[in-house]
């Protein structure tokens, strides 16, 4: 608990005892009044004021006007201790609420740690401690053990192991080595880093974060703009309710000769003003939508706004870029076919093609993973558009495609694998096939076998590879469509075509290329985005890591927070429409209302709470 709310803890226990006390004490008249008024002002006096200041100000019909009016008036009614008590459950609902705030906050404020304080740079041969704000790009810093990362850049000197948990949820450390690129807001676990800073603090990877997440609650959901102006109508309409309540029915029994019953009628209308205060909605309902916010966010799910978490929530539709999303945008030897000699094989290509700086050269250099002896290779010669032959070991080597193979004239076996295809030939002999290809992501297929489970009726993958790639991509993962050969604007085209056909559609790319697709989509969600300006800017859901499998958790986040807010809207008008007819008729006193204003707001807030609960989702 903060001061604040250990403050008004103490006014509670005060008050409640206080209230006990006058209980016991056999008072009458005036004294009784006296007696209950102490707790009453220990416990309502912010509460008067604020009714007060909102009269003043012309803002009259809030809860503290509700409270103020239903208290005083049970007041001049003689029932000092149904209004102490209204009073008294009412702080005791508002310090509950406050907790459940502060608790669903816990999340956003450990994500507003990774803000760092200082940059050591040196100056004078001395490390002094600077304002990061103060730090141009270029300039060196070192980051020592145990602090963080201030600003983005290169590492230049040192390695070390880096804390990313704050900013995707990753338990396990990340290794950083020299020429490594690290954003801010990681914490130096182990080594001394230098590091040469790429972008100025205010460009940098933890200020865009913490921007976001801090305007993530003006962009409001179509639930809390309901709730909103469901509050702004709702209130004066129960307040002239109760004020006809109160005048109405004793005028008509005044009409017809009979007894008015003026207290019993003001009385129910002041039982029917407890009970229609609206907080439990007005509460519940932001508190849910951030609570998801903040519980996303620290599994490394970024949302920008509760809009967008209701989006979310609806998505039937995944649309995907495949590199960089689906796969991870590297190239790698996924097998060799037609091949006894797997070994002797890579050990061959890996010398031909020694001298490549190619992505699938370096691939089947990686597959070898020893070192390469230069002084076994003569004879190099690159064919532009075939491949590269070489001598090694004296030995004729050629690796290329079919066209290398046909010049060559040798008698080589078609592979229809997916996938970048190397012919290797030995001494003008086929020696098998090395195919490379871009690898899937490590829990691809998990997501994709989840999605189907999770009520989304179509997956469908937009590509600029070969078509034949992303259609075996598209198999392996049994995706609903797949659409391969399209340049970036044809994807934008392809993807008005899906928007019109279904209800609600997300687009998950890399975001880098991806912006204007992540840009049009009911829902942009950025794969892989963590340092990436593009995917922060354009996307509306930022997932902080390659995880793939992050986004079935962001929609059961989504969901599970979409229900729990229309469980404690229906659960709060439900409720309060049968006591008001139970009060209005009489049937309910002032225990009835405090049931239904502070009991239901207690409910609806320990309901909302969970939608802070996202680990095991």
């Amino acid at each position: 608990m903060n001061k604040k709310q250990k403050k008004m803890l103490t006014r509670i226990v005060i008050s409640a005892v206080l209230v006990v006390i006058c209980y016991l004490l056999p008072l009458e008249g005036i004294w009784r009044f006296i007696a209950f008024m102490i707790p009453y002002v220990i416990i309502g006096y912010d509460i008067l004021r604020k009714a007060f200041k909102g009269i003043m100000n012309k803002q009259v019909f809030d809860e503290n006007f509700l409270m103020a009016t239903a208290t005083v008036g049970a007041i001049c009614l003689g029932e000092y201790s149904e209004a102490v008590a209204v009073m008294l459950f009412y702080q005791i609902g508002e310090l509950f609420q406050s907790y459940a705030v502060g608790k669903s906050r816990k999340n956003i404020t450990e994500l507003m740690d990774i803000r760092p304080d200082y940059a050591n740079v040196e100056i004078d041969g001395s490390i002094e401690q600077v304002d990061p704000d103060e730090v141009e790009v270029g300039t060196i810093i070192t980051v020592l053990p145990g602090e963080k990362i201030p600003m983005d850049g290169v590492i230049v000197e040192g390695a070390s192991r880096l804390d990313t948990s704050a900013l995707t949820g990753e338990s396990v450390p990340r290794k950083a080595e020299e020429n490594d690129e690290v954003i801010s807001g990681c914490i130096n676990l182990e080594g001394v880093l230098k590091i040469r800073t790429t972008r100025e603090f205010g460009e940098s990877t933890v200020s865009k974060i913490l921007d976001l997440v801090e305007n993530a609650s003006s962009k409001k959901s179509r639930s809390e703009q309901f709730i909103t102006r469901f509050a702004h109508y709702y209130t004066p309409v129960v307040c002239y309710s109760a004020l006809a309540l109160a005048l109405l029915p004793p005028i008509v029994l005044l009409l017809t000769g009979k007894d008015p019953s003026w207290s019993t009628w003001i009385y129910r209308a002041l039982t029917f003003l407890v009970i229609s205060c609206p907080c439990a909605l007005v509460i519940s309902i932001p508190l849910s939508f951030f609570g998801g916010i903040g519980g996303a966010s620290n599994q490394g799910i970024l949302i920008k706004g509760s809009n967008y978490l209701e989006m979310l929530s609806q998505v039937d539709t995944l649309v995907f870029d495949k590199t960089g999303t689906i796969t991870k945008g590297v190239f790698a030897v996924n097998e060799i076919e037609y091949c006894e000699d797997k070994d002797k094989l890579l050990e061959y290509a890996a010398h031909c093609e020694c001298y490549s700086n190619h992505p699938i050269a370096r691939s089947i250099k990686e597959a070898y993973g020893k070192d390469i002896d230069e002084s076994r290779i003569s004879d190099v010669q690159e064919i532009s558009g075939h491949g590269i032959t070489a001598k090694v070991d004296e030995v004729t080597v050629a690796c290329g495609n079919d066209k290398l193979m046909k010049m060559l004239k040798v008698d080589y076996k078609h592979t229809e694998s997916y996938g970048t295809v190397v012919y290797v030939a030995i001494d003008n002999k086929f020696a098998g096939s090395i195919i490379v290809s871009d690898v899937l992501k490590d829990n691809a297929e998990k997501a994709f076998k989840d999605f189907p489970n999770m009520g989304i009726k179509k997956t469908i993958m937009l590509s600029g590879d070969r078509n034949e790639v992303a259609q075996a991509i598209g198999k392996k993962l049994s995706i609903s469509e797949v659409y391969g050969e399209l340049l970036p604007q044809e994807k934008v085209d392809k993807l008005e075509e899906i928007l019109s056909r279904s209800n609600t559609t997300a687009y998950v790319g890399d975001g880098i290329n991806d912006a204007p697709a992540l840009s049009r989509s009911d829902v942009g969600i950025s794969m892989g985005a963590l340092g990436s300006d593009a995917a922060i800017e354009a996307a509306d859901v930022v997932l902080m890591d390659d995880d793939i499998n992050k986004l079935p958790k962001a929609i059961r986040i989504a969901r599970k927070c979409i229900r729990i807010v229309y469980e404690n809207i229906y659960f709060a008008i439900g409720v309060k429409v049968i006591c008001l007819i139970l009060g209005a008729l009489g049937l309910g006193n002032m225990w009835l209302a405090i049931f239904a204003d502070v009991g239901v707001m207690v409910i609806a807030v320990m309901n909302a709470m969970r939608a802070l609960n996202t680990r095991n989702i």
